[in-house]
């Protein structure tokens, strides 16, 4: 049996029950790690390789996260690793479904190890 591929979930420090994005992920059967905007790099500098990384964010803006979004992108392009972002409107219908198509089929294939 292989190891579940790892989804990055970076949040901007609200991590209300309700909004948990882990139960989701691992409905989908993917397992998460969550960090803070300030801990990302450092998160992703000792995880494996991500599935995808999703910015769960509320939509106020901010410079800082509106800057993390831009560099993650054109960091995980050359790996096609997705960056998603996802707002605080709540959960909806489809949520999960919606995120499995979102992050693509990498996460379908065994992890390399």
């Amino acid at each position: 049996m292989g190891a579940l591929q790892q989804v990055l979930v970076v949040d901007d420090g609200r991590r209300d029950v309700d909004r948990s994005l882990a139960a989701d992920l691992a409905g989908l059967g993917y397992a998460s790690v969550t960090a803070s905007i300030e801990a990302a790099d450092d998160v992703l500098a000792v995880i494996a390789r991500p599935a995808a990384i999703v910015l769960q964010l509320s939509s106020s803006p901010n410079p800082q996260i509106a800057a993390l979004a831009n560099r993650l992108r054109e960091q995980m392009r050359v790996g096609g690793i997705p960056v998603i972002e996802m707002d605080d409107a709540g959960p909806r219908a489809g949520a999960p479904v919606d995120l499995k198509s979102r992050i693509g089929p990498y996460v379908l294939n065994e992890p390399e190890l």
